[in-house]
C-alpha cells in the first residue's frame, strides 16, 4: 500500500502542475497516471498554443488563469529552457458582418487583462498576410507556440526534485472517503492520502462517481473531438497563427504551426456519445470532414490549393457544456464546494488548460494546503 499526503490523480500537464505546487509547498505527492508515462492523452494532442486570454468571460476561471498561467509559463519556458516562439495570432473577420464580433473580442480581452490587442483594417492584414483575406482583424502579439512536452518534461523533473512520485499504469478503478483520508484501489494497487487531487481529464467524471462516501452532483460530461489536417507540398504563406471568428463550441478551424514550421488547421467539433470512455475513443482522424475543413479554411485563405490538405492528428477535449449551448468554464470543486475535506476535483479542462496549468497548480494547492502565516 502506497500511503502519501497528497494523491494526484491523472499525469496530464494539469496533474503534474498541480502535483509541482504540492510538492513544492512541502508535502509528499504520488501522481497516479493510467498511461505508459505522463502527457500523452490530451495534452499530447493540443494546438500546442500559449493563449492571451481573449475569448473568455470576464472573471471566469478560464480568463482568470490563462492570464495569470501565460506569464507565469512564459517565465517558466525562458528558465528552463523550454523552447517557444512568438509569432502572434490574427483573429480574421470574413466579412463587415464579422468586424462587430471583433471589437467584442477586444474588448473582453482587454477587461481580462490581455493589454496588447489592436484591431487592424485590410490595408495592414494584407499586408502582414498577403495570402489571406479579411475585412479586418484582431491581432493578438502576446499569444505563441511551445513545445509542450518539453514542460511536461520539466514539470516532472520539479516534481520528483521536489520528492514527488509518479505511478504509472495506475488507473483508478474505485475508492473511499475516510476519517482521515482517501483510499483508492487502482490497476496497480492501492494508495492511500489525506488528500485528494482529481486531475483525470477525460475520466474525471468516473473517478469522482467512483468513491465511496462522495456523492455530490457533478457536472455534466461532453466529449468534443477535434480533428486536425495538415498540409502536403508548398509550405503554408502564413508568418501569424490565422484564426477565424469563433464557433459553436470552438475557436474555429484555425490554422498554427508547430516549433518547426510545419503547417496544422483544426480542430474542428465532432461531438461524441457522453457515456463514451476513454479507453473507447477513437483517436483517427475522420478524413470525410476534409471537404468541410477546405470550405473553412477558405473563408481566411481562398488560394488554397485543392487537394493540400493530409490527415495529421486528433485529440478530445472534455467539456461541461455542449452543442448549442454556452461554452462552459473550468469547474474546481473544492471543499467550500461539496463539503468534503481535503478532495478537489476538476472538470472540463479543456483550452487553454495547457496555457492555465500552473494557475491551476495555485489555485489548487491554496485549497488544499493554504499557505501558512
Amino acid at each position: 500500500m502506497t500511503k502519501t499526503d497528497c494523491l494526484v490523480v491523472g499525469g496530464g500537464i494539469v496533474g503534474l502542475a498541480v502535483a509541482r505546487a504540492c510538492a513544492r509547498r512541502g508535502l509528499e505527492v504520488v501522481v497516479l497516471e493510467s498511461a505508459e508515462t505522463v502527457g500523452t492523452q490530451t495534452t499530447s494532442r493540443s494546438s500546442e498554443v500559449l493563449h492571451a486570454g481573449i475569448y473568455y468571460p470576464r472573471g471566469s476561471l478560464k480568463a482568470r488563469f490563462c492570464v495569470r498561467g501565460r506569464e507565469l509559463l512564459t517565465r517558466y519556458c525562458d528558465e528552463h529552457g523550454v523552447t517557444r516562439r512568438q509569432p502572434g495570432k490574427l483573429i480574421v473577420a470574413a466579412d463587415a458582418a464579422q468586424l462587430g464580433r471583433l471589437g467584442d473580442l477586444m474588448r473582453l480581452g482587454t477587461a481580462n487583462g490581455v493589454g496588447d490587442l489592436r484591431l487592424i483594417g485590410p490595408a495592414e492584414l494584407r499586408e502582414r498576410e498577403p495570402a489571406v483575406a479579411g475585412a479586418g482583424a484582431l491581432f493578438s502579439p502576446s499569444t505563441g507556440i511551445v513545445d509542450v512536452d518539453g514542460i511536461v518534461r520539466a514539470f516532472r523533473l520539479d516534481l520528483e526534485a521536489a520528492g514527488g512520485a509518479i505511478a504509472l499504469r495506475s488507473k483508478v478503478i474505485g475508492g473511499r472517503v475516510g476519517r482521515d483520508g482517501f483510499t483508492v484501489e487502482t490497476t496497480n494497487g492501492e494508495a492511500t492520502g489525506r488528500l485528494l487531487v482529481n486531475c483525470a481529464g477525460l475520466g474525471a467524471w468516473d473517478v469522482a462517481r467512483s468513491l465511496t462516501g462522495f456523492d455530490d452532483p457533478i457536472p455534466p460530461r461532453r466529449l468534443a473531438k477535434g480533428n486536425y489536417f495538415g498540409l502536403s507540398g508548398a509550405p503554408a504563406p502564413f508568418r501569424h497563427l490565422i484564426y477565424p471568428v469563433p464557433s459553436d463550441g470552438g475557436l474555429g478551424v484555425h490554422f498554427t504551426m508547430d516549433l518547426t514550421g510545419s503547417a496544422r488547421f483544426g480542430p474542428d467539433v465532432e461531438w461524441l456519445d457522453e457515456t463514451t470512455s476513454p479507453e473507447a475513443i477513437d483517436y483517427s482522424v475522420d478524413t470525410s470532414r476534409v471537404h468541410a475543413f477546405e470550405h473553412a479554411i477558405r473563408t481566411y485563405w481562398p488560394e488554397m490549393p485543392t487537394g493540400a490538405l493530409v490527415p495529421n492528428y486528433a485529440g478530445v477535449r472534455p467539456k461541461v457544456a455542449g452543442r448549442g449551448e454556452p461554452p462552459g468554464d473550468f469547474v474546481i470543486a473544492g471543499p467550500e464546494t461539496h463539503g468534503v475535506d481535503g478532495l478537489v476535483n476538476l472538470f472540463g479542462i479543456e483550452s487553454p488548460g495547457i496555457t492555465a496549468s500552473p494557475a491551476i497548480g495555485e489555485h489548487v494547492v491554496g485549497l488544499v494546503a493554504p499557505p501558512t502565516t
